[in-house]
């Protein structure tokens, strides 16, 4: 007689388990089992402990012996795996509720980055989801460790608070991969078009942001704004996303004449310095080493292009 498990009994068992109380039932040896279902006493000895999971081979020949449907012992199998995998994850979760506590949650959630929680393990998991990112570990191999330089060639341990810079980097990228750039970016253009764009600047911070987006949409950049975090004095960035090239600049910058520096100072990082590196702009002195040669002529290539309108 062939029949199924009910699942309800199946929760959180290894089949290895009712593998040992269906022998014991049919009064079967292990070693005889071994025999008539054609497996290796060894393998069936790593299933009945737990330490080896059914395959479906396996499932096929127990059947047979069993009587139990092989359908069954890979719902036993699916459903003992999936309730280890969530375990796992439960843990990982508590582990990385520390870590969660180095970014500025409250201030990402009014932002409507997050969804607001008090909860520890809920940030964590809804951090985690943010970056889109595994664990801690993928976090730190990402943005520390740079463990896949093509997509982030910076490591941020020598920037100043590189979690919550990590946050408003990742707002960047989630804010610029939907917008559409339907204009293919061309240096030489670029070339040509800043001059345009210098001789357009206003006083007015807002009217320049609104004429910094429609240039670079003509230009095929994309341009983002995003919200500042606390303690974080960080003015812009500059790199490609997906073959893009995308400039993201702050919200904290009032001033007209500070935000046509930094956002004329991301255009030459994009125009001279290619698309391997992402460049940073923060509020201060604090260059990060190995970039003091470029920001330096990012710095001069705006002043020139500002002091050339004033005259």
């Amino acid at each position: 007689m062939v029949y199924y498990v009910e699942e309800e009994k199946l929760a959180a068992v290894h089949p290895g388990e009712i593998l040992a109380e269906k022998l014991e039932e049919m009064g079967m040896s292990i070693k005889e089992f071994a025999v008539k279902s054609t497996k290796p006493e060894q393998t069936v000895i790593a299933v009945i402990s737990g330490k080896s999971s059914i395959t479906p081979d396996m499932a096929v020949g127990f059947e047979i012996v069993t009587g139990i449907k092989a359908d069954s012992w890979l719902r036993m199998q699916r459903i003992y795996d999936e309730y280890k995998a969530r375990k796992r994850r439960e843990a990982l979760i508590e582990e990385s509720v520390a870590w969660a506590r180095n970014f500025p949650y409250l201030e990402m959630s009014r932002h409507h980055w997050l969804d607001a929680t008090t909860v520890p393990e809920e940030r964590a998991e809804n951090l985690l989801s943010y970056f889109g990112l595994s664990s801690p570990k993928a976090w730190n191999d990402y943005y520390i460790n740079q463990k896949l330089k093509v997509a982030f060639s910076l490591s941020l341990s020598a920037t100043p608070n590189p979690y919550a810079l990590s946050a408003w980097l990742r707002q960047g990228e989630l804010q610029a991969m939907p917008m559409p750039v339907n204009t293919p970016y061309s240096a030489n253009k670029l070339k040509t078009g800043i001059s345009q764009i210098v001789e357009s600047l206003v006083d007015d911070a807002e009217q320049l942001r609104n004429l910094m987006v429609s240039f670079c949409q003509q230009q095929g950049i994309c341009l983002v704004f995003v919200s500042s975090l606390p303690k974080l004095k960080v003015l812009g960035a500059a790199r490609w996303i997906k073959g893009v090239p995308c400039i993201q600049l702050s919200n904290s910058i009032r001033s007209a004449k500070q935000l046509c520096f930094v956002f004329l100072h991301e255009l030459a990082h994009i125009l001279l310095h290619g698309k391997k590196d992402i460049f940073i702009e923060f509020d201060g002195n604090h260059i990060i080493d190995g970039y003091r040669e470029k920001e330096a002529e990012a710095d001069d290539f705006a002043s020139k292009l500002l002091s050339s309108r004033q005259q």
